[in-house]
């Protein structure tokens, strides 16, 4: 049986979409499948987004800011789920991206859009990693492989309504 495979998308893929696929190779460790994409991708990486990666241990070789072109058509890999993580809450725009998978949405605030000094910023990115290393954690413990789609789909969409409560009391 092949990997779950997963692909994070939002709009600038730097920063969220990255760390979640960064994170979700790492704990799923070969069980899961993990890709990012961009509607807009910016073309780099947030240097905040691979310094949280590095303080965390999490490998960022390979990683890179890319458009989700490459997710669709004929050529494109095949996909299990597809996750959304850009912020609806603060009218942020949504990609849709059309196939044969299962789809959530997993929001939460952009920490690329953080304003301060660096030290805020790395707090805004921390706590963005802190929240996706969660919902990632509850993932995992999902018996993917043997859920069918609808019940898969409605576990998905409950880990993405986990709040920040615990990233925020462990800051």
């Amino acid at each position: 049986m092949h990997p779950c495979r997963v692909l994070f998308i939002c709009t600038g893929n730097s920063a969220r979409s990255i760390l979640s696929e960064a994170t979700l190779n790492y704990l799923g460790k070969g069980r899961f499948e993990a890709r990012s994409a961009g509607s807009k991708p910016t073309g780099q990486v947030n240097p905040y987004a691979l310094e949280e990666l590095a303080t965390a241990r999490i490998p960022v070789e390979g990683l890179s800011s890319k458009s989700w072109d490459r997710f669709v058509g004929e050529q494109a890999p095949a996909l299990d789920i597809v996750i959304t993580v850009c912020d609806s809450a603060a009218s942020e725009p949504c990609p849709v991206l059309f196939g044969d998978f299962v789809r959530t949405h997993w929001g939460l605030p952009d920490p690329a859009a953080a304003t301060g000094g660096p030290e805020m910023i790395q707090e805004a990115f921390h706590k963005a990693h802190r929240l996706i290393t969660d919902r990632i954690i509850a993932l995992l413990q999902l018996p993917v492989e043997t859920m069918d789609r609808e019940e898969l789909k409605r576990t998905l969409d409950a880990i993405g309504a986990l709040k920040a409560d615990r990233a925020e009391d462990a800051a």
